[in-house]
């Protein structure tokens, strides 16, 4: 397996937070926001200063790494096609969660995985306003690292009854029709929520906050570290139709809980799409 500083890639996640994205935070002028797909997808002047930033010292901490950040697939979709066959190739979200950010809501995250031969071998998670990193390299577990050097290990909790479980279902990319079936069966479980951050969402989950995740769009940049640490973190991840989630993979839903059976439950009952 290659060898990941993680250490360095966790500063470089820091300094990109430090240096573009909190100076910019609540204080965007006009023209700063714009709209990529839709009023809700949307990119600041913050996401493509700090991917700049994050890719330069990508390029000198791991030259041979294919770089793959969100803003550069938007500017040029054909990149993300390397993924699936790159050696080593580093994928980034500068800021997760830009629709809270612009509006000055202070849930948002900078995230990175490192993928090796087809497969996700590490991901970092960090927080500019908390100033902590969610951790995770395959084999070694999931870590909550704190400004001060203090580590948490990272577990997920059993799941309760289905009537008292609370998690994210994210239903936005979905048909109607079977956006209408799933919200009409999560009203089986006790909450379901939705923070438009896949950072915090994971972050949440695999500290024992949460019992599950459901999504069906799959970015690479927002959702490899975040498998990589609940799978880590003692959770069963899989697409909806059982199979494992690639990197590669952009299509066929994925779903998350604390072991197989309650997949398996959560499957069958409410998410059968």
């Amino acid at each position: 397996m290659a060898n990941v500083d993680i250490a360095a890639l966790a500063n470089l996640l820091q300094e990109a937070a430090v240096t573009e994205i909190l100076p910019r935070f609540r204080n965007l002028g006009e023209g700063d926001v714009r709209v990529k797909t839709e009023a809700i997808d949307l990119v600041t002047e913050a996401d493509e200063a700090a991917e700049r930033l994050i890719k330069a010292r990508i390029e000198e901490l791991m030259p041979e790494a294919v770089f793959i950040g969100e803003e550069a697939v938007a500017s040029d979709p054909a990149l993300l096609g390397k993924l699936a066959d790159a050696e080593l190739a580093v994928v980034v979200d500068p800021i997760d969660g830009t629709f809270n950010f612009a509006a000055g809501l202070p849930l948002f995250g900078v995230m990175l995985s490192v993928v090796h031969k087809g497969e996700t071998i590490a991901g970092l998670i960090y927080d500019p306003m908390g100033n902590d990193w969610a951790i995770t390299e395959k084999g070694s577990g999931s870590w909550l690292c704190k400004p001060d050097g203090n580590q948490e290990k990272m577990e997920m909790v059993p799941a309760p009854a289905l009537s008292q479980m609370v998690g994210i279902a994210n239903t936005g990319f979905f048909d109607l029709e079977t956006r209408r079936k799933l919200l009409v069966n999560l009203a089986e479980v006790r909450i379901f929520t939705s923070y438009r951050c896949a950072a915090h969402e994971y972050r949440a989950l695999c500290q024992g906050h949460l019992h599950f995740a459901m999504y069906n769009k799959l970015m690479p940049w927002d959702h490899l570290a975040g498998t990589l640490m609940a799978q880590e973190s003692g959770g069963y991840a899989a697409r909806f139709d059982g199979s494992p989630y690639l990197p590669h993979h952009t299509t066929g839903g994925l779903l998350i809980a604390p072991d197989e059976e309650t997949w398996l439950e959560l499957k069958q009952k409410i998410f059968t799409v």
